[in-house]
């Protein structure tokens, strides 16, 4: 299998022989990990469990998380899900690689879509497929969304979203979740939605593509799957806390295969997943910060808000020369668009005039960051 280098593996060459100016203190804000402590409640729940290690856990989840991931699921979403509508993951990147060599794999020519750019494990996830993949371009001439070639789905097998979006920031109204319900309905592929982002949104909640399947009658879930996460709802990557819903055929027949790859979660980071996924006082608390980052990105860059996540998708003039200026002279790491998409059919990479900034940190280091940037792009 011939992998493509991860994106921090790109900017590390590219700025590898760079000596930042350590005027200013570093501030890293390439990756999307919330720089946060974890929740008291939390790390609480781990540690009184630490006693359950001496146990193997079920490959299945433990009742304990499944119930607290169907309770997030109806609160949050009004979706009302079976228990064979649900899988918990070891994380989201685990079963985002698995899940489409699983789907895949009796398919002669298997045809994969996603959206570009993208998260890189979907590429990856692909190459172990042995899949021709589709780039679902996202630019500012449709405003960051998907366009829609029936002629090129009718072919696939496999479509991932990702809405919110990494790293565009744009989301899918609930109408425009409806109208890839239909799509995938109409051509009869899996579509699947990873909606990681979901709880990081800066006024109204984000619409999932659960609901968005009720919205237009597939109350079955057919062909629908959603994937979330707790990293970033909760500041807890570590608990490496995820799901799979939706579809229960396929998710029947995705069980079986798990039992055999080994990715059964602790008991221990279970039971404190499990009481994150049941409260919402702390995520509320971090959307609030993640506001105050996007107002202070306001006020200093003059971008607009984004409706979800913590990124900003800023255009900047020639991006490779502009990270590594930002990094010498300001002390400021960004990650280059170009390194999260590929070039398409036409030669054309969609985020080639772009950097992703992630705004994880608090508000007083942000605005410094945010500062050095302004600075930099004068």
């Amino acid at each position: 299998m011939n992998f493509e280098p991860y994106p921090f593996e790109k900017l590390h060459n590219l700025l590898k022989n760079i000596t930042p100016n350590n005027h200013y203190a570093p501030s890293v804000l390439t990756i999307g990990e919330p720089q946060f402590e974890t929740p008291d409640f939390i790390q609480r729940e781990l540690c009184n469990n630490s006693d359950l290690l001496r146990k193997y856990p079920k490959t299945s989840g433990e009742e304990n998380l499944i119930n607290a991931q169907i309770n997030f699921v109806k609160k949050r979403f009004n979706t009302k899900l079976k228990s064979e509508q649900i899988i918990p993951t070891f994380g989201t990147r685990e079963v985002l690689f698995n899940f489409p060599q699983f789907l895949l794999f009796d398919k002669k020519e298997p045809v994969m879509a996603y959206t570009n750019p993208f998260y890189q494990i979907y590429e990856g996830a692909a190459i172990a497929s042995r899949a021709k993949v589709i780039h679902l371009n996202m630019d500012e001439s449709n405003n960051f969304k998907p366009l829609i070639n029936e002629e090129e789905l009718s072919g696939c097998d496999l479509v991932i979203l990702n809405f919110p979006n990494n790293p565009t920031s744009s989301v899918l109204s609930l109408e425009e979740l409806g109208t890839w319900v239909y799509l995938a309905l109409k051509h009869d592929f899996v579509l699947i939605n990873d909606e990681c982002y979901s709880e990081i949104y800066t006024d109204q909640p984000i619409p999932s593509l659960l609901e968005a399947s009720t919205h237009v009658g597939n109350t079955t879930f057919k062909n629908i799957l959603v994937i979330n996460s707790i990293s970033k709802r909760s500041s807890a990557p570590g608990l490496r806390s995820g799901f799979i819903a939706g579809d229960e055929t396929i998710l029947r027949e995705y069980m079986k295969y798990r039992t055999y790859i080994g990715c059964a979660s602790p008991l221990p980071l279970q039971s404190a997943a499990a009481v994150a996924w049941n409260d919402e006082e702390h995520v509320e608390i971090s959307r609030k910060i993640y506001k105050k980052n996007f107002e202070a990105a306001k006020e200093i860059l003059g971008v607009e808000i984004p409706q979800a996540t913590f990124y900003l998708w800023l255009k900047v003039p020639n991006p490779l020369e502009f990270t590594k200026k930002l990094y010498e002279e300001y002390n400021v790491k960004v990650l280059p668009g170009e390194y999260l998409a590929r070039e398409d059919k036409n030669g054309i990479n969609p985020a080639k005039d772009f950097i992703r900034i992630a705004l994880v940190e608090d508000v007083e280091q942000t605005r410094s960051a945010l500062l050095r940037i302004k600075e930099c792009l004068a």
